[in-house]
């Protein structure tokens, strides 16, 4: 399938980059999102309590809940990525059985 990153994806990535205490930007580079686009998703994963804010520091953390997200993603990433994997074979085994039945 293509690059495109859902939700999920984009949540897992903001959370590995506040798993190491990250400021604003560091997440924004380092999870390769617009301003926009992080300002919306820092607004949803904090209201989950998946990062907190360190006022002192001026970083975000990532909670308990948040450790258990990136645990739960990674199992999910890894059985999407099997499902993936065996239906572009099916896929192209379908291909084959389309390419034998027609008249050309």
């Amino acid at each position: 399938m293509g690059s495109y990153r859902g939700r999920l994806d984009i949540i897992a990535d903001i959370l590995r980059v506040a798993s190491g205490n990250a400021k604003k930007t560091q997440i924004m580079y380092q999870a390769n999102l617009s301003y926009k686009v992080l300002t919306k998703y820092i607004t949803e994963v904090s209201e989950a309590s998946l990062i907190d804010f360190e006022y002192e520091r001026q970083c975000y953390m990532l909670t308990a809940k948040g450790r258990e997200f990136l645990e739960a993603y990674k199992e999910y990433s890894r059985g999407n990525r099997r499902i993936e994997k065996r239906l572009n074979e099916i896929n192209g085994k379908k291909k084959i059985l389309e390419e034998l039945c027609s008249s050309e």
